[in-house]
């Protein structure tokens, strides 16, 4: 068994103070600090210095952790091994994701996997990519849900996780429903460009992604409005404030004064959202449990947003293909 106190040190790697590694493990300060101690003391190594109030790890901490990449991942796939060879499971898994992930997948996954493991004990996190990736490194979730262009999050080249593709969403256009293209069964950017539009805060994921869109499609949006959350969004474009992109994940049932159309031609975009663990855990049977089932999830989902969200907002033609990806295990991110 790896030392918990190593787990200590390479999370204070990622966060950079004791404060928010504590936070991160759920300790206190004054125990991640003993853990830290204690391991220089194991190892008769000077891994941390001071460096004004804080600490940082000097070059043999930092050669410590950069070469435990290796031990953890041949660690997750020694525990994998051990736990399949009789078919046991861990009595507790941890798994993360963003907002949307949270209540459209994750939430969902937890009856499927009570029905195959009811005597795990599963927890959701719900978290920003950055901290998913954190809580991964840390050890309090087993699997994180976030989508693998959000410029916060670097897993290029990155040798503790591995990622497995779920589904590549695609964004739609929500309109108005007297919207002169409501009926429509696609449309354009160019059909749209005139409108004003309503869309998140410049230096947002979602930001970057609506104006990769556009440019895309050589066209330059009239942005009217600023909104950081879909259900704002999605009020809005009630309203009658304007127009917006959806991603088809994000549901509009409920919603009779907004219409779902979907996107053609130049600036048709998807988002891919894929799952991240640690390196040499993927293996193991509760991920590749929940992989699978994330997986019919969303083919659900997907299905039922274009198709059976009906006079509710919902585009009602199901014969587009839904964007799920096959999706194979890489240690790198699509384009």
């Amino acid at each position: 068994m790896i030392d918990p106190r190593l787990v200590t040190l390479r999370t204070f790697a990622r966060c950079g103070t004791v404060a928010a590694t504590a936070e991160l493990m759920g300790y206190s300060p004054s125990a991640v600090s003993a853990q830290l101690r204690e391991l220089q003391q194991s190892l008769g190594l000077t891994l941390l210095a001071r460096d004004g109030r804080g600490l940082r790890l000097t070059a043999a901490g930092k050669e410590l952790v950069r070469r435990s990449d290796a031990l953890f991942a041949q660690w997750e796939q020694i525990r994998a091994a051990s736990a399949s060879a009789d078919g046991q499971v861990p009595g507790q898994f941890g798994i993360g994701g963003f907002s949307t992930a949270a209540t459209h997948l994750i939430a969902p996954l937890l009856p499927r996997l009570r029905d195959l493991h009811p005597s795990v004990e599963v927890q959701v996190m719900e978290a920003s990519p950055a901290r998913c990736f954190d809580l991964l490194v840390a050890e309090r979730i087993d699997v994180a849900v976030v989508v693998s262009m959000q410029g916060e999050v670097l897993l290029e080249a990155d040798p503790r996780f591995e990622k497995i593709t779920l589904l590549d969403d695609p964004l739609d256009v929500m309109v108005p429903a007297d919207h002169p293209l409501a009926a429509q069964e696609r449309v354009s950017l160019d059909q749209l460009v005139a409108d004003p539009w309503v869309t998140d805060q410049p230096g947002s994921a979602y930001r970057a992604l609506f104006t990769a869109a556009f440019t895309a499609a050589g066209l330059t949006p009239r942005i009217a409005h600023e909104a950081t959350e879909w259900g704002t969004a999605i009020a809005l474009v009630g309203a009658g404030a304007g127009v917006g992109l959806l991603p088809r994940l994000v549901s509009l049932a409920d919603t009779p004064g907004v219409r779902r159309v979907r996107l053609a031609g130049p600036g048709r975009l998807t988002r891919r959202i894929i799952a991240a663990m640690r390196a040499g855990s993927a293996e193991a049977q509760l991920p590749r449990d929940s992989i699978r089932l994330l997986r019919e999830i969303a083919q659900d989902v997907l299905d039922t947003h274009l198709a059976g969200e009906g006079d509710e907002g919902g585009n009602r033609s199901p014969s587009t293909p839904h964007g799920i990806s096959d999706g194979g295990r890489s240690a790198h991110p699509s384009p």
